[in-house]
């Protein structure tokens, strides 16, 4: 776009002015349409306060200034994101407003706030990342373009510009396949489910899932080139996939000679095929691939590939880690010479046993520097870069991951997400520091980490989390209430104080059945006293009155309120599991009873929050589907992947479990029904209960509800500070005794 002296923008019943810069010689970054458009998404009501203007960035790093000028507040910067993130920094620190997932405070003053002094920001991170392959389908699986706009403006305003973009992408493998005369019955066993991409796309598996229909890719594809569109837009330079060797089983049928290996994950899936980097077919493919994707969805030349993830390469010899890593590499700069590749550095956290410093070494030196970008996955629980001597060099990215499998839990690293990143920026060693990102597993959860973290964005120092928090509660709540602030204070040292444990602790009520306090993927230790939390709790019932219409507040009363239900199931088990191995069956039928209660209390609770709710999980999968079978398939895939994961048998059961209103009422709260009754025969027999029998009864059960057709409430039920407050009432006293 070339720039012009003036602009008018016409919206109906309004007329906004864009001011620009004067050097009418420099292409133009900002898109004053899209710009515009964004404002009168997120703040219809005073859109026509805001005047929008394009300046310079700095040092190749983006700029934004706000003032108030002449009835205006004008906001400035180098391209669509920065005049979002200038937005942002007006209604969070003068508005006092606030825009999150879990909650949104956009109740703006009637009269908009003058700014004195012009505000000038700029970032010392060239790059601002988003996203993990496991987002699009542990959140994302069934978004539409609705829920897809409301998050891009999301990540515009918190200042992302380099977001993985992989919706659409069986689409392209369907189009590179068929144009090489495979057909559709040939690639019926590799495209998986629709749950299920995220680890399609890295090679660990094909097929599960499915079959896939071709109204799911062409939709999706349509989807995509909306979402890629909107974010270049706004500035964003989107980081699409490459090439990496993970070819249909069919493959050797087409190419007799060609040279494939089998790879397990080792999850209970099947073995997929990576075709060798030495074969001139795997250039040819990736050659092919960028070249159809291009002609999909363009291209930023940001290509992301990952060639072991959670998978070992078959030997760890220096020369043929770098000879492959270079073919990778090759494979897309002959499609692309542009072509940068951003690399996930997860393997090197996930399998460090095998990538000691030689092996990594090679693996990034074979690609010239100014072609790969590293990210540094979970940089907030460990440092890869301090061990790899900042990545050898190579450009790499400060990332916070957090979520694990999009658990329902209160946790975080809060400390060291408000130090980290500045630490890092100002170390010696810090090699090629380029950005900060966040890469969670899933998001919808814990808002004010991902608030807290992208705060780092337009600043070079230390968050001071105190002074944070403040404000962070005053923007959420609309007031600065005193209990508020001192709940966040305690959270602050509890949940949210990032030690011990890796990923948040799950409560034991999502645990297959067990007289276990954990169990493989429900980690019921936690990194604070859980007595602790209950301060908490009480901060926020009294703050109840005075911050009843906040949307944050009621989410996180929700939330406080079903962690110390959650937390209290723990306590409550060993009760009847004491009273059991006694043989008290009236104990063991009064214990049992209330955790049963325990677990619908919960289910009530969350039903008061659109958050916490399966119904629009499964609404929003069944949607996608154009006949009844396809209908079917969705629902299936939106049940397994939160319950079993797999098939019966799979070890990935409750990996992503939730606690959510409708799955713990119809499947956690079932699963526990049916281990009493087994318990209470047991004891009325004076038999020992069969466990391995349980076992097998519980799997044949699970899979029969995952292959179930049932509809679960949509709508939310009863008022979330009322339920928190009889839940406060009828467990306060009694969680503090087991205690």
């Amino acid at each position: 776009m070339k720039r012009k002296s003036f602009y008018n923008i016409y919206y109906p019943c309004i007329t906004l002015t864009l001011i620009v810069f004067s050097c009418i010689s420099l292409k133009a970054q900002v898109n004053p349409t899209a710009s515009y458009a964004l404002i009168k998404r997120v703040i219809p009501q005073k859109a026509a306060y805001f005047t929008v203007r394009e300046i310079k960035g700095e040092a190749g790093k983006d700029v934004f200034e706000i003032e108030s000028k002449g009835g205006k507040i004008i906001l400035s910067g180098n391209n669509g994101i920065a005049i979002a993130s200038a937005l942002y920094y007006y209604l969070t620190e003068y508005a006092h407003c606030q825009v999150t997932w879990n909650g949104i405070n956009l109740k703006l003053p009637e009269k908009l706030p003058v700014l004195t002094t012009k505000i000038h920001k700029n970032t010392p991170y060239q790059y601002r990342y988003y996203l993990n392959y496991c987002t699009f389908n542990y959140s994302m699986s069934w978004w539409d373009w609705k829920r897809w706009e409301k998050e891009i403006d999301w990540m515009a305003m918190h200042g992302i510009n380099m977001p993985l973009a992989l919706t659409g992408q069986e689409y392209t493998w369907y189009k590179v396949y068929k144009d090489m005369g495979f057909t559709d019955d040939d690639l019926k066993a590799f495209f998986c489910g629709p749950a299920y991409f995220s680890w399609f796309w890295m090679g660990n598996l094909d097929g599960w899932g499915g079959p896939l229909p071709l109204s799911w890719m062409q939709s999706h594809r349509d989807l995509q080139q909306k979402i890629v569109g909107r974010e270049r837009e706004l500035g964003m330079k989107p980081v699409l996939q490459s090439f990496t060797g993970h070819v249909p089983s069919s493959f050797q049928k087409h190419f007799p000679a060609s040279k494939l290996k089998k790879t397990n994950w080792n999850n209970g899936f099947a073995d997929t095929y990576i075709l060798d980097t030495n074969d001139p077919l795997f250039a040819e493919i990736g050659g092919k691939f960028i070249k159809a994707q291009t002609e999909l969805y363009g291209t930023d030349h940001l290509y992301s590939a990952d060639t072991f993830n959670e998978n070992e390469p078959p030997t760890n010899d220096t020369t043929y880690l770098a000879a492959l890593s270079n073919r990778v590499y090759q494979a897309m700069s002959k499609a692309d010479p542009k072509a940068i590749w951003v690399m996930q550095g997860w393997l090197f956290y996930s399998d460090r046993k095998f990538w000691d410093p030689p092996q990594v070494k090679a693996l990034l030196d074979a690609v010239p520097d100014e072609h790969m970008i590293l990210l540094d996955l979970a940089t907030e629980i460990e440092p890869v870069w301090k061990r790899t001597k900042a990545f050898y060099g190579k450009p790499w990215i400060w990332n916070m991951l957090n979520n694990f499998g999009g658990n329902v839990n209160l946790f975080g690293r809060m400390q060291g997400v408000a130090d980290g990143p500045a630490q890092a920026l100002h170390a010696v060693d810090k090699g090629d520091l380029k950005g900060i990102g966040l890469t969670m597993e899933a998001i919808e959860q814990n808002p004010v980490l991902y608030e807290l973290m992208l705060q780092n964005t337009w600043q070079d120092s230390v968050i001071s989390v105190d002074a944070w928090l403040s404000k962070y509660a005053r923007n959420r709540y609309g007031s600065g209430n005193k209990n508020a602030v001192a709940a966040w204070q305690i959270l602050k040292k509890t949940v949210y104080n990032g030690t011990a444990i890796r990923d948040g602790a799950e409560s034991i009520i999502t645990g297959r059945p067990t007289f276990d306090s954990t169990t493989v993927w429900t980690r019921t230790k936690l990194n604070y006293n859980p007595k602790d939390l209950l301060p908490a709790w009480d901060e926020l019932i009294k703050a109840a009155p005075a911050c009843k219409k906040s949307d944050g507040f009621n989410y996180d009363l929700v939330d406080v309120t079903r962690q110390v239900l959650a937390n209290y199931a723990l306590p409550l088990q060993q009760k009847w599991i004491e009273a059991y191995r006694q043989k008290n069956i009236a104990k063991f039928k009064l214990y049992s009873a209330e955790y049963l209660q325990l677990i619908s209390d919960m289910d009530r609770l969350l039903a008061s929050r659109k958050d916490f709710l399966l119904g629009p999980w499964i609404r929003d999968a069944r949607s996608w589907g154009t006949t009844v079978n396809e209908k079917a398939i969705y629902e299936r895939n939106a049940r397994d992947l939160i319950t079993l994961w797999g098939d019966a048998e799979s070890p990935l059961h409750e990996y992503a479990n939730r606690q959510w209103s409708g799955l713990l009422n119809d499947f956690y709260k079932v699963r526990w029904e049916k281990f009493f009754a087994m318990l209470s025969a047991s004891l009325t027999s004076g038999k020992d209960a069969d466990l391995s029998a349980f076992e097998q009864s519980i799997k044949t059960w699970e899979w029969q509800w995952v292959n179930a057709r049932k509809d679960f409430p949509v709508q939310t039920i009863g008022n979330p500070i009322t339920e928190s407050q009889y839940m406060y009432q009828k467990y306060r006293q009694q969680i503090a005794e087991a205690y």
